[in-house]
């Protein structure tokens, strides 16, 4: 049936290749980001990428955004389990440092799309969706204020986690959370 095209036998290829360009801009970084790379860890022949994607700046999008969608579901997780504004505070210290959140993997995935979004407009626009969807979560039960201060712990503190090598001082985290909401929101 000429003009027709056909369907990709293998229904999972698109998705193994954005794990797989994640997987490699972890290991490698964006700058030693390719085609070649990404096809060998997808187990996917190379002109598959060509396939479903437009360039390497569409996979490297599409990896991105699927970080930032996948930490966003647990950041929501995290958030919406809080039913006071104590447990509020607690869910905002697990977050900065617990291990489900911002692993070292994500962490190194994180800054990889941060620098690369300062030469890429649609990365540049997917980080600030990023930090506009964490506020949203965390505005179930903060002020804007204080959503945009607490996002600011959230990202920064595991990074010094991530370059210290150390865990963090859970309680430093907590008092500092509680310090924050307590004088952007008003003591309790």
């Amino acid at each position: 049936m000429a003009g027709r095209r056909q369907v990709a036998n293998d229904p999972d290829r698109k998705d193994r290749i954005v794990a797989a360009a994640l997987e490699v801009i972890v290991d490698h970084g964006v700058h030693k980001t390719t085609h070649r790379l990404i096809a060998e860890r997808a187990d996917v022949p190379l002109g598959s990428l060509t396939y479903y994607f437009d360039g390497l700046a569409a996979i490297l999008e599409a990896a991105f955004r699927r970080l930032s969608s996948t930490m966003s579901v647990h950041y929501r997780q995290v958030l919406s389990a809080a039913t006071t504004r104590a447990e509020a505070c607690e869910a905002v210290a697990e977050l900065i440092c617990g291990t489900g959140y911002a692993t070292p993997r994500e962490m190194t995935a994180l800054f990889e799309m941060y620098a690369y979004g300062n030469h890429d407009d649609a990365v540049r626009a997917l980080g600030r969706d990023w930090l506009l969807v964490s506020r949203e979560s965390l505005a179930v039960h903060f002020s804007e204020a204080t959503c945009r201060a607490l996002d600011a712990l959230i990202e920064g503190w595991p990074m010094h986690r991530n370059f210290e090598g150390a865990p963090l001082d859970r309680e430093l985290v907590l008092a500092t959370v509680r310090a924050v909401v307590d004088r952007l929101e008003g003591e309790e």
